[in-house]
């Protein structure tokens, strides 16, 4: 059921579809009465609809607060007036999700503590959460590889499946799907998402609105290519959305990216993504909606669509829109959506202006360009997404941007009896992997001809070569199957090895032990090739230092390569069984090719018998024998799922906010602080605090499993918080990893951090541009709150990590007047102070003092990154999830 408001404009209409009666909040009308909002963007409709469907009842959304939407594009820019924006569903995955139902057990603990009503936590809008964090790659090559990665997959997870699945049958509106059906993206591409979304109102009648959602997953952005609004969120901020909460955010910016004429010969959307990425990340779209428009869009697929939505958070946009046209109907049937379904979203997006109409164009903040004639084969690397290089210049990289690393060194390593030389720039893994790309059947497809073209003239991957496939959906083995591809990409190394993210989020698995050790044993930077959306340092495995994103083509071109600093276009691949050489252009298919095998390979019936019975699992997931219970039974000694302490001695009245006096930083760092930087979801190192507390409480280290894995459980993840095998600390020059000081003495950020702790001493975190790009990963914000870090202090912030660390009453300031850490000559040995903490309000400047080793002090203005009046009122609660709770006791 969704309550509405009292519709004091008169907006609320009936349409009859299909004979079927429906309310809605007519647009139309509302622009009677505001003013004609016909060339609003088509997000900012959905923002004006959402505004409409609940004004003034009883949810803090006003009339002033829809006209200033309405307005928006007399002026279009960043808005001060702050909207209560309610999403209709909520999306997680594992790795997010569980830590977001340990935070709603830990909470009907509180609340019964509180004296309160624990059926209070539950959800009050559908939450789908999908598992697709954990599949490791530890089998691959061979055809029981997706089989053995299963039952390791249960075992080493079975305490966090049963967890989740206490959740499915504790909570209302609350639904798991299992291990194995898919990346949760691509699950709500062609399955959970209705375009239109329709509930009964408090009086029994069906109303149809927009469907919008946040995920706990940063490419929930994804689903914005099917004109579903959505976007990442942190985990704290997604529970408050669940409980009823609005999302509180200022009306944004958008920025149009008009696409015209269409991909050349050869060109795939990956290489359209990429370069897409370079740009819009160049242009600056923090914080702001990018919605697509122009002709180019007739020539793109839905599919290619959902590829451009899904990197939003790469060129760091809140979003990346698309209106409804015929595309979106046809993707939703191939699919295997109700006619019903698609008639009311033809129906509602021709009412209410969301259909696109290329003789309108939208009103914009700003606007850039591109002829998609223009984009050629590329790739993006070595550590990051916007850094896009065109294919012939791929081995220019290492000449240039690893010239510091890239010796040349090479070492003689035995691989599968033989020896091999493996070098700088050698390829070590090569993973079809991830949601942007294994969404889309035109890469796959593509792929699948590469291996087929490469297998009929002989040629292998070389040995070296760790390769994986891992398709976000069970469907695409269905076509594959069907197109006779699958045979052979198993031929040239590309087995499936499981339906989840794997070496896209860190779940490479271990390379074999010979190849680890050379590369560790002779410094060298090896590569990988991934299918992926992030390449960040320390991601995809601790072994490899240069990451390149691309096609799944060129993934498996490159397994047959075996390096990437070789030009494709003047080497070749490899020698045929025919002793003749053989070059890329003698495996790559022709898009005619591609769109044969396409049309052929795939119908309806595939989409409904996949989808049929999601929820139900396999017989590893029907074997979870648990039963709901309204408080969760914690279990003693468990390293995976542990009560946390965020509302430990809590009261109904929060204590009163205190100033930070003299605090020590226990990080300065540099630009581009990733969440994986702050928190890292792969390997824990044994000699790490994580792993040494984790081998104190008798888990082997074979056991370990990954942070990403352990995120239920508060004293892994604050041992794990700037663990980062990468990260470097301004603090400790020249050393790589977690590592700080406290005076003189260098020990990690956590040891660190627990001395301060001990003496009663705050902390403050600085850094550069750019802190907290990437994932949206609560245990970022989490982690450092446990750490006792009181303020973060940057150049600039990303979205989602900036909210989050609010959400977790942690401070965010920015830097003004052109001051950086470097200006201002911050060191480890300053303090900082930082006056009337308690009584800040949104965006104002706040005075830090630095107090010198020698005694000596100064002051610098930086600008306080609570935004809204809202995240005042969580700021002074202590967090969000606080805040929420105090609510709902009272």
């Amino acid at each position: 059921m969704t309550q509405v408001g009292q519709d004091s404009l008169g907006t609320r209409s009936t349409m009859n579809v299909g004979g079927q009666e429906v309310a809605y909040y007519s647009l139309k009308k509302a622009g009677e009465k505001l003013g004609d909002i016909s060339r609003l963007p088509f997000s900012m409709k959905v923002l004006l609809e959402n505004l409409l469907r609940f004004e003034d009842g009883g949810f803090t959304v006003s009339t002033a607060d829809i006209q200033a939407l309405a307005d928006w594009q007399k002026n279009p820019r960043e808005s001060q007036n702050e909207i209560q924006y309610r999403p209709a569903r909520v999306l997680l995955q594992d790795f997010t999700g569980v830590p977001c139902v340990v935070d709603l057990a830990a909470m009907r603990d509180a609340l019964a503590k509180l004296g309160g009503d624990t059926s209070k936590i539950n959800p009050l809008v559908p939450v789908n959460l999908v598992i697709d964090h954990s599949v490791m790659v530890d089998e691959f090559g061979h055809p029981k590889a997706f089989e053995q990665n299963v039952e390791i997959e249960y075992q080493r997870n079975f305490e966090r499946y049963d967890f989740l699945k206490w959740g499915s049958k504790s909570l209302n509106n609350f639904y798991a799907v299992p291990p194995g059906t898919g990346i949760c993206h691509q699950v709500n591409l062609e399955n959970i998402a209705k375009a239109v979304w329709t509930s009964k109102d408090q009086n029994g009648v069906t109303v149809a609105y927009p469907d919008t959602c946040v995920g706990t997953d940063s490419h929930t952005t994804m689903i914005n290519g099917l004109g579903v609004l959505g976007w990442g969120v942190g985990g704290i901020e997604a529970e408050a959305a669940m409980l009823g909460q609005p999302v509180s955010m200022l009306i944004p910016e958008v920025v149009g990216f008009k696409l015209t004429g269409e991909l050349q010969e050869g060109v795939t959307a990956t290489d359209l993504v990429l370069t897409a990425t370079q740009m819009l990340r160049a242009k600056g779209v923090v914080g702001r909606f990018v919605e697509y428009f122009g002709p180019g869009l007739a020539s793109l697929s839905l599919a290619d669509r959902a590829t451009l939505a899904n990197m939003a958070p790469e060129y760091g946009a809140t979003c990346g829109f698309f209106g409804i046209d015929d595309k979106t109907l046809d993707y939703m049937r191939l699919t295997g959506r109700t006619e019903e379904n698609i008639a009311l979203v033809e129906a509602y997006a021709k009412e209410q202006g969301f259909w696109i109409d290329p003789s309108v164009e939208p009103i914009f903040t700003d606007t850039l360009e591109l002829d998609m004639a223009t984009v050629v084969p590329s790739l993006a690397g070595p550590k990051r997404p916007q850094d896009k290089v065109a294919l012939t210049e791929v081995d220019d990289v290492f000449n240039k941007d690893l010239a510091e690393v890239y010796k040349k060194a090479a070492a003689r390593v035995p691989v599968a009896g033989k020896i091999h030389d493996i070098g700088d720039g050698d390829v070590v893994i090569a993973a079809i992997t991830s949601c942007t790309n294994t969404s889309n059947p035109s890469v796959l497809v593509a792929a699948g001809l590469v291996a087929k073209k490469a297998n009929e003239l002989g040629l292998t991957p070389k040995p070296w070569v760790k390769t994986s496939l891992a398709p976000g959906s069970q469907v695409v083995t269905d076509y594959l199957v069907r197109a006779g591809l699958q045979e052979h990409l198993d031929a040239v190394g590309f087995n499936l090895v499981g339906y989840g993210c794997t070496t896209c989020i860190g779940n490479s698995g271990p390379l074999a032990e010979p190849i680890s050790a050379a590369i560790n044993g002779n410094n060298l930077v090896a590569a990988s090739v991934i299918s992926g959306n992030r390449n960040f340092e320390g991601r995809v495995s601790p072994d490899v230092r240069a990451n390149f994103l691309a096609s799944p083509p060129l993934v498996v071109a490159y397994a047959l390569k075996g390096t990437v600093t070789e030009n494709f276009t003047t080497t070749p691949i490899g020698k045929g069984k025919d002793g003749k050489d053989v070059f890329l252009r003698d495996i790559w298919p022709t898009n005619a090719e591609v769109t044969t095998v396409m049309n052929g390979c795939m119908d309806r019936a595939m989409f409904q018998a996949r989808y049929a019975d999601v929820y139900k699992g396999d017989k590893h997931w029907q074997a979870i024998n648990v039963e709901g219970s309204d408080t969760y039974k914690w279990r003693a000694g468990s390293t995976y799922i542990a009560n946390p302490p965020y509302f430990e001695g809590m009261t109904m009245t929060p204590a009163p906010v205190t100033d930070i006096i003299d605090a020590k930083p226990l990080a300065i760092l540099g630009d581009s602080i990733t969440t994986d930087h702050i928190s890292p979801a792969g390997n824990i190192k044994a000699d790490s605090p994580g792993g040494k507390y984790l081998m104190d409480h008798q888990v082997a280290k074979a056991d370990f499993n990954s942070y990403g894995a352990r995120r239920g459980h508060h004293e892994v993840m604050m041992r794990g918080t700037f663990a980062n095998i990468r990260i470097r600390n301004e603090m400790v020059p020249g050393v790589e990893g977690g590592m700080s000081r406290h005076g003189d003495e260098v020990g990690f950020i956590y040891d660190v951090a627990m001395k301060y702790k001990a003496e009663g001493t705050p902390m403050v975190v600085v850094a550069g541009k750019e802190y907290g790009t990437g994932s949206s990963r609560d245990w970022a914000a989490k982690g450092t709150n446990l750490l006792g870090v009181r303020a973060v202090i940057v150049e600039s912030f990303e979205r989602i990590h900036r909210s989050n660390l609010v959400g977790m009453g942690v401070l965010p300031l920015q830097f003004k007047n052109g001051d950086t850490r470097q200006s201002l000559g911050l060191t480890g040995d300053d303090t900082f102070t930082i006056l009337g903490v308690g009584k800040l309000q949104p965006r104002q400047d706040v005075a830090v003092k630095v107090t010198r080793k020698d005694g000596s002090s100064f002051t610098f203005a930086a600008l306080c990154r609570i935004d809204t009046a809202n995240e005042v009122e969580y700021f002074m609660n202590g967090g969000i999830l606080q805040y929420v709770l105090r609510k709902l006791a009272a």
